[in-house]
């Protein structure tokens, strides 16, 4: 794709974005009726993804408060069927880039090449120009390759040859990671890691889901059946829905002592400015998908391993490593020690 092509293309997109944010305020019946159809994405995803009700949840409240979703686990864990189904059902358009360790940024950027008939150089643009980008086993590529995502993840645009273009909006990365005890993987730097709104790993399924697996039709089939149930209005739509949450000042009491909590301990960096507010908004995004529009402790609760974890420290090891033994994570701990009403 040219560069006027691309600026064809984004100009329709902010257009159409532009026309939605200048609409009257969204009532309370429209936000319900948007809430209703997120229940009935839910319900269809779960059907993809056996026994993983929580995951999908944070899943769908991580995109809908607009931020970027880290799934991580050993292959094979359906991590990417999720990232697909979540795709295929919020009807945007979509590209998958799989990460190895011989790419370039500008495999997933893009790059100028020079038009004989035009004697001009033109940028054609890479697979990031899209509204949701899936980034498999993004460890699997070096440094260089993944600072490549941190202005779009960042800014939502891209800068190439001194030349600065715009992403679609709204834009999404989700990501996935092996284990780093496996071969051939570079551990995400802490700048990238916090720039993902979620961290989240599906774990093994159950015996009865497994079973399930084993009995029933291929998940990619499956996948390949699903139909948009929203499209990109009802995203946006949910987006200021998600900041429409009510958040009374009992409840950022709450928040705040869980923040100073992760600020008291010499393990580890506290959450910043940016993790505070990343853990409200999934809080606010959560208490949405939920139905609600107030945001309560529990909501803060359901959310906070997901945002914190990964920004305080906390790397995944694989139930193989551990023996399958049940570990409290940093944000467990905290969870446990601070107490909602003081």
């Amino acid at each position: 794709m040219t560069h006027t092509a691309i600026d064809m293309s984004l100009s329709s997109t902010r257009q159409s974005t532009s026309e939605i944010l200048s609409q009257s305020a969204p009532s309370a019946s429209d936000y319900r009726h948007n809430q209703q159809k997120i229940a009935q994405l839910m319900a269809q995803l779960n059907q993809i993804v056996l026994d993983k009700p929580q995951a999908v949840k944070l899943a769908l409240s991580g995109i809908l408060a607009g931020g970027h979703l880290l799934l991580q686990d050993i292959p094979g864990m359906g991590k990417t069927t999720l990232a697909q189904g979540l795709a295929q059902l919020l009807g945007l358009s979509f590209s998958r880039v799989q990460f190895t360790n011989d790419m370039l940024p500008a495999d997933i950027l893009g790059m100028s090449i020079y038009d004989q008939s035009k004697q001009q150089f033109e940028f054609r643009s890479g697979p990031i120009f899209t509204q949701l980008l899936l980034a498999d086993e993004i460890n699997r590529s070096s440094p260089k390759t993944q600072s490549a995502l941190l202005e779009a993840m960042e800014e939502r645009q891209v800068t190439q040859d001194g030349k600065t273009y715009s992403l679609p909006q709204p834009f999404f990365v989700i990501a996935t990671q092996n284990p780093l005890q496996q071969a051939g993987v570079y551990p995400l730097p802490e700048s990238q890691l916090d720039r993902f709104l979620l961290c989240l790993s599906l774990g093994y399924p159950s015996p009865a889901a497994e079973r399930e697996l084993l009995k029933g039709q291929d998940r990619r089939e499956l996948l390949k059946e699903l139909d948009a149930v929203l499209d990109t209005d009802a995203v946006l739509l949910a987006q200021q829905g998600v900041k429409q949450v009510h958040v009374a000042d009992v409840v950022l009491d709450y928040l705040q002592r869980l923040v100073a909590k992760t600020r008291a301990s010499q393990e580890y960096h506290g959450l910043s400015p940016r993790g505070v507010l990343s853990l409200q908004r999934a809080a606010q995004a959560y208490a949405y998908v939920s139905g609600h529009m107030e945001m309560t402790p529990e909501d803060i609760q359901a959310v906070f391993a997901a945002v914190t974890d990964h920004r305080l420290g906390q790397r995944f090891v694989p139930a193989y490593v551990t023996g399958r033994q049940a570990t409290q994570t940093i944000a467990q701990r905290i969870l446990a020690d601070v107490a909602v009403i003081v």
